[in-house]
């Protein structure tokens, strides 16, 4: 092979330096537009993140009225409410309202739940009264002040009493430290 010139390795440079400034321009441009997609697609998706805390915060300020709303209304304090002792105490109110209402309480029975389940307890409520008595503890028992939630009711009339109604009744009370762990965010 013979020797360049001083001229064809002039022109051999300024070739070399001209396909690698198109090279770079070229995959640069392409880079630079790839790069740009990709900026475009996360600030959508940011403005899109934006749109939905901003339409999802006013449910939180609601659950926040709506929990300060239900203990008001039906006077429940969960801080003051001890483990230990809810459910006996939440029986006797039961059995007090019962009795103030005109309701002859009859026994009542405690079982406990499984933790899993979100419950502490069950308890199994019977008494017999007129009718506007057991229509009138069924109405008081939401303002008692526990976390109690009617599961069922048996309503027949009483043999042994004209006039009168049997009641059965079976309430759920809810262990308030289950219900308020899942209230938190998993975030």
């Amino acid at each position: 092979m013979r020797a360049l010139t001083s001229s064809e390795k002039r022109t051999v440079r300024y070739a070399v330096i001209g396909v690698s400034a198109y090279l770079v321009l070229f995959f640069g441009w392409s880079l630079s537009g790839s790069l740009q997609k990709r900026t475009a697609a996360y600030g959508q998706l940011v403005d899109k993140a934006k749109q939905l805390q901003a339409q999802l915060a006013p449910y939180a300020d609601h659950r926040i009225a709506d929990a300060k709303l239900m203990m008001e209304h039906y006077q429940l304090d969960p801080t003051k409410l001890k483990r230990a002792t809810v459910v006996g105490e939440a029986s006797k109110q039961i059995q007090q309202t019962a009795a103030s209402s005109g309701i002859q309480v009859g026994p009542i029975r405690e079982s406990p739940t499984k933790n899993a389940a979100r419950e502490m307890a069950t308890l199994q409520f019977e008494g017999s009264g007129p009718i506007p008595g057991i229509l009138g503890l069924l109405k008081r028992l939401e303002t008692l002040g526990y976390p109690l939630v009617v599961d069922s009711v048996q309503l027949t009339p009483d043999p042994m009493r004209p006039g009168q109604i049997k009641l059965i009744m079976t309430l759920v009370i809810l262990d308030f430290d289950q219900w308020k762990m899942e209230g938190k965010p998993h975030a």
